[in-house]
């Protein structure tokens, strides 16, 4: 029997499982006013939102298509699923979830972890919040935990929400944010009221689920001064063999003395274009904390930004790119210094093999007021092959000179010493590679959280498997 050697041949069940969509609820594809009126009405929207998706949609059709990373010429938005309603609203009790989304997260293991080490959750399928839940002593320390659209018309957080709304990513920022801002749907809203340190992590879940359709979703979080937030990000698509497209956006306020760290593991299927974005803005002391495992879809475009706006603001950035057959993952990190002795430090791995691409792509800008600033950069790259490439484009706009710059960037292969060795000792080839290249990604993986951390390890398993004979 002929070994695997591909990664479409292994058994990745457990995400490329999927239900039947009833056609009936999509909303049709295409870009259009009045398929952004139908969101809009759909959503209930106050007028603010909707004039902003219509001057969205406006942006939209007056900028260019991006054209400075990977090809994304196979992508027609205009054949993309913009919004697909739900068979009901959001739950705050899993026995309410539809039995097929029920099954779906479940099969995820989203309840369970929810019931053994989270805060509360929160749960989308394909264009809406479908779960929402928090703890009660949680929600009692004043935090807020909930779906987006909700709070928007909650009296209590409205004006809080149409201040923050698309002011740190606006629709003007590039094209996909246009699309973004006309058709987001679903996402999280976070507060943490000043003071409160919440331990326990609060998890987020988007699943797409409909084929050739697109997730929007948008997350919104705000910490005011001296609080901490843990807040974890999941991302997973079946596959199909048409394009589907992940556009989402999250803006995260940092506010005095805060600390706020994002981790997020996207495993999106490789008919996936991950075109999603990320920025935060770190007051006086605050402190943003990424860490970020980009292991799916075809093309990724990914450089979550920290706007270090406070003197003594601080930002890390740990992350890990595997990139497969048929995946070109370009990802990195920006970071803006804004005031004096602010920091920054970025810690990166990427993996190649069977011809996939890895860029590392990051931004370093030094304003002129940011004396006494430092910013270190480091990436390493493995490739697996020789078909394989890995590609570190570094950009930096320094404007002191009281400031304190490094880069650091090494790209190599795994050597035939070092599997030779391990074989000696009685390990299989296969195994050795995996082996290294685990402990190639261990000191990201330590910065996961736990159950991220094993699912990391897997997915390099399934990867590895086919990466000889």
């Amino acid at each position: 029997m002929k070994e695997k050697t591909i990664v479409a041949d292994i058994d990745r069940s457990r995400y490329d499982f999927r239900f039947e969509e009833d056609e009936s609820s999509f909303l049709g594809s295409g870009l259009t006013a009045q398929i952004i009126n139908e969101i809009s009405q759909e959503k209930g929207d106050p007028d603010w939102m909707r004039e902003l998706r219509l001057h969205s949609l406006d942006i939209y059709n007056k900028t260019e298509m991006v054209n400075w990373g990977p090809s994304i010429d196979e992508l027609d938005v205009d054949k993309i699923i913009t919004y697909i309603r739900q068979k009901s609203r959001m739950n705050t009790d899993w026995n309410d979830v539809p039995e097929d989304i029920k099954k779906t997260f479940e099969n995820l293991g989203i309840p369970q972890a929810e019931r053994e080490s989270l805060a509360g959750v929160g749960a989308q399928y394909d264009s809406e919040l479908v779960y929402h839940n928090v703890r009660k002593e949680v929600a009692q320390s004043g935090v807020v935990y909930t779906d987006l659209e909700n709070a928007m018309h909650d009296e209590r957080y409205a004006e809080m929400i149409k201040s923050h709304f698309m002011k740190l990513v606006p629709p003007t920022d590039h094209k996909f944010a246009a699309l973004h801002g006309a058709v987001w749907s679903g996402g999280s809203f976070v507060y943490v009221p000043k003071g409160v340190r919440l331990e326990i992590p609060l998890q987020s879940y988007f699943r797409l689920n409909a084929k050739g359709a697109g997730q929007f979703e948008h997350t919104l979080i705000i910490l005011e001064e001296d609080s901490y937030l843990h807040f974890i990000e999941g991302c997973s698509a079946p596959k199909y063999y048409e394009a589907g497209l992940h556009a989402g956006c999250v803006e995260l306020y940092v506010g005095k003395n805060a600390t706020l760290r994002y981790s997020t593991i996207e495993n999106w299927s490789k008919n996936m274009y991950n075109l999603n974005t990320k920025r935060a803005l770190v007051s006086e002391g605050g402190k943003i904390e990424w860490v970020s495992g980009s292991f799916g879809s075809h093309v990724s475009y990914l450089y979550p930004m920290s706007i270090l706006n406070g003197e003594g603001a601080r930002a890390e950035f740990t992350g890990i790119t595997f990139a497969g057959e048929g995946q070109n993952l370009d990802t990195g990190a920006k970071m803006v210094h804004n005031a004096p002795n602010t920091s920054s430090y970025m810690n990166t791995k990427s993996i190649s093999k069977s011809g996939g691409v890895s860029t590392f792509r990051s931004a370093v800008v030094v304003k002129e007021n940011a004396h006494g600033s430092k910013s270190a950069v480091s990436c390493e790259s493995l490739m697996l092959d020789s078909i394989s490439r890995s590609d570190t484009i570094p950009a930096m706009d320094i404007r002191t000179k009281y400031a304190d710059i490094g880069h650091e960037a090494k790209i190599g292969r795994i050597s035939d010493e070092s599997v030779f060795y391990l074989m000696s000792r009685g390990i299989s080839e296969q195994e050795a590679r995996a082996m290294i290249v685990r402990g190639f990604a261990d000191n990201v993986s330590k910065e996961l959280p736990l159950e991220y951390a094993m699912e990391m390890n897997n997915l390099i398993g399934l990867e590895m498997q086919g990466s000889i004979g």
